[in-house]
């Protein structure tokens, strides 16, 4: 009997007892394509030997030194690493333990960089429906997730929630891109005045949303415009990028596709590549110098902030990345991905969208094509796929409630950046015949 207490407490998972590459092997011996990275973690597969020997040499030097007394070489050499290679005015790096940590920390930097400035009446943040940026109640609380809400509720912090940028399933029919775009965008500026701007601290997004919305880009000038309001009101724009940054979506930081500049970017998953657990917040050197030119302290803290193993293998994870071309290749690869599930699913009755950006890929189920009609909540649809895909030794993402919290399913794929096109070939394969196994009769 285990004493583990699991996700589940009602389902058995197989054991899984090493990595090769792309795919982890269970203690049966059975092999299974890590289509999506676990949770968009694993880019780099399981394997590499430079993360492991970086891990195994940095052990025997120093496992730990609390940050209150010193830093590290590798906490430094990470630091530096991400900010030579970050866009905008991004300069300094907080080093935390996973994405959650990021984005309360972010949350926390933002509020008392206010307070530094002398507004301590700006305490709202803004975000958007459907989203996910973590499970601590801060971090749960700025994410539209209602599903992952719903028993926490009354414990929340008040935050607002603005419309997504959710083109499939909320542009009309009879609106441009580009005229969907702006108007949800403005939303933003409606909801500031709502709140009143001398109120609110910032806007808080994923630049492709992941696990609540499956791999949602937003439309062209979206985010342009959003960086404009906040401009206009001098609100800070924090980006999440923890599931959707670090080369998942073909650049090292994913808003890098949008052309526009962050105040704060959270950063997790393919920072570690599932070797440690670590993540990062980055602000730019205003905010920073904010708060060194006032209080001198940042009143947050973790016990392992800038884990010297734990950034160790992040230098080793960017390192690879860079070293290898490894980011060009995602989007080399996501093209090729992108074609192989148009070419599978593009005519599929009940595939109602296909979208993503590099490897982070998101499909869409539905009851019917034309209508964009999700199948009902009864059905389960995503917890059978799940059931279905595991048994043809494949991982993904599968996730329920996308539309609104309790209606629709998608599955979400984020496979390692070192999967070849035949890996991926057969990765569509394995889909295919898991998805016609688990839809109605």
């Amino acid at each position: 009997m285990s004493h583990v207490f699991p996700r589940h407490c009602h389902v058995t998972l197989p054991t899984t007892v090493a990595g090769d590459g792309c795919y982890l092997i269970d203690k049966d011996g059975k092999r299974y394509f890590d289509g999506s990275g676990g949770a968009a973690v694993s880019c780099l597969g399981h394997s590499n030997a430079r993360v492991i020997k970086a891990i195994q040499d940095q052990a025997g030097k120093l496992a730990f030194a609390h940050t209150g007394f010193f830093t590290t070489e590798p906490a430094e050499a990470l630091a530096d690493l991400l900010i030579e290679n970050a866009p905008g005015d991004l300069d300094r790096v907080y080093l935390v333990s996973g994405g959650s940590e990021a984005v309360e920390s972010a949350i926390k930097l933002a509020r008392q960089y206010f307070v530094e400035l002398g507004q301590p009446e700006r305490r709202h943040i803004i975000a958007r429906r459907q989203s996910y940026h973590g499970n601590t109640l801060g971090a749960l609380s700025a994410g539209g997730n209602a599903l992952r809400r719903e028993k926490f509720a009354p414990m929340l912090v008040e935050m607002s929630h603005i419309a997504p940028c959710y083109e499939y399933a909320e542009r009309p029919n009879d609106e441009s891109l580009e005229a969907y775009g702006q108007r949800v965008a403005n939303d933003l500026e409606t909801e500031i005045q709502r709140l009143g701007p001398e109120s609110v601290i910032a806007f808080m997004a994923e630049p492709v949303v992941g696990a609540t919305l499956g791999a949602v880009p937003a439309v062209p000038g979206y985010f342009k415009r959003v960086r404009e309001i906040c401009d206009q009101h001098g609100i800070l724009l924090i980006l999440d990028e923890v599931m959707c940054g670090m080369g998942r979506t073909g650049h090292l930081f994913a808003h890098e596709a949008e052309d526009i500049k962050a105040d704060i970017v959270c950063i997790a998953k393919g920072l570690g590549a599932g070797y440690q657990p670590i993540g990062a917040m980055l602000c730019t050197s205003h905010i920073y110098d904010t708060i060194k030119n006032g209080s001198g302290f940042f009143q947050h803290g973790h016990t392992y902030l800038g884990h010297p193993i734990a950034a160790a293998a992040g230098v080793a994870v960017v390192r690879e990345m860079l070293d290898n071309n490894l980011i060009n290749q995602v989007k080399l690869r996501g093209k090729f991905l992108a074609n192989a599930l148009e070419a599978k699913f593009g005519d599929h009755p009940n595939i109602g969208d296909l979208r993503g950006r590099g490897l982070f890929r998101g499909i869409e189920i539905v009851a019917d094509k034309k209508t964009k009609t999700p199948f009902s909540p009864g059905l389960a649809i995503s917890a059978k796929f799940k059931k279905a895909v595991l048994a043809e030794g494949l991982i993904c993402y599968p996730g329920s409630g996308t539309r609104d919290g309790k209606h629709g399913d998608h599955i979400l794929l984020a496979p390692p950046f070192i999967a070849t096109e035949e890996q991926l070939t057969e990765m569509v394969e394995m889909l295919s015949r898991a998805l016609e196994a688990t839809l109605p009769k």
